[in-house]
């Protein structure tokens, strides 16, 4: 069982997001306001119960962890907005149906949920494609008003599924996917036989093409320039599960891309014989990442 509170986040378009609330409370049960606060960025599918077993483990009576469900969580899902009744109108969401561009809406949100709770130093933990977010986050937005932010398994999506689907089928797909954005069909999913899971065509061509904004660590196409990961100019922690199910190779030969591409104030772990959840090292990260918060 987690000791927390329900919360509810309006983004700055007016988007609905529910969220939880880790972290100090007052004598009265109520939420505290608190030193810092670290946001949650659930990754591909995920939701606000991401991860709770390091969430709960970074709380203490100075620090508020949040975690909420942005617009791509689950497989489909309906996206509320402020004020809206009728359900035809409900935006769809969810791993499926999310418009990647979207996340920084839905981080923004967080950031001032967490601003009006009091915290004056804001970091962002983005786990699997919640990586991707953050530093997409941080690309537009400059980090404005986040002390740093923290990479859990930052995998290239398009990399792991060359890795596990092969060239042939996403180029397959791909194609499919085009064609139908071309007849401005871009949120119909593609075929059963095409792709083995629901997605559609816009979402498709953002997660597995190499040329897409989303394809932020570039590590799988040595010549070209991770240019959205080098503008970001907030310290990094980014932290390697060793036995990832989604690299391609070796955590190490990732770690030194990522040496390679950003800037000197950041720091790379790699957690031994994790895999991309880090089940079972839950302490380890939680440590890492307590540790490195306190120093930044």
């Amino acid at each position: 069982m987690y000791d927390c509170s329900a919360a509810q986040i309006v983004t700055p378009k007016k988007i609905l997001l529910n969220g939880l609330w880790f972290g100090p409370y007052s004598k009265t049960g109520k939420p505290k306001k608190p030193k810092r606060a670290v946001i949650w960025v659930h990754g591909l599918g995920s939701s606000v119960f991401s991860k709770l077993d390091i969430v709960e483990k970074l709380k203490d009576r100075e620090t508020a962890v949040i975690t909420f469900n942005n617009r791509g969580h689950d497989k489909v899902s309906g996206i509320a907005r402020v004020g809206e009744k009728k359900i035809g109108k409900t935006i769809l969401g969810g791993s499926a149906h999310e418009v990647f561009e979207d996340c920084v809406d839905d981080i923004q949100g967080a950031i001032n949920f967490a601003r009006k709770a009091g915290a004056k130093d804001i970091y962002l933990a983005g786990h699997s494609t919640g990586c991707q977010k953050s530093i997409y986050w941080a690309h537009r937005k400059k980090g404005r008003g986040i002390k740093g932010i923290v990479l859990l398994a930052p995998m290239s999506d398009w990399a792991a599924e060359m890795m596990l689907q092969g060239k042939k089928k996403i180029a397959r797909a791909a194609k499919v996917a085009r064609a139908l954005v071309k007849r401005e069909k871009k949120r119909q999913l593609l075929p059963a036989g095409i792709w083995p899971e629901h997605i559609d065509a816009q979402r498709f061509l953002s997660l597995y093409t190499p040329d897409s904004v989303e394809e932020v660590f570039t590590y799988a196409q040595p010549k070209k320039n991770p240019r959205i990961l080098k503008s970001v100019r907030v310290p990094l922690l980014v932290i390697f599960a060793e036995k990832d199910e989604f690299g391609d190779r070796p955590a190490k030969k990732i770690a030194e891309w990522f040496d390679k591409n950003l800037r000197p104030n950041h720091k790379t772990v790699i957690v031994p014989r994790a895999a991309h959840s880090f089940r079972d090292s839950e302490d380890k990260v939680a440590t890492a990442m307590k540790k490195w918060i306190k120093a930044v």
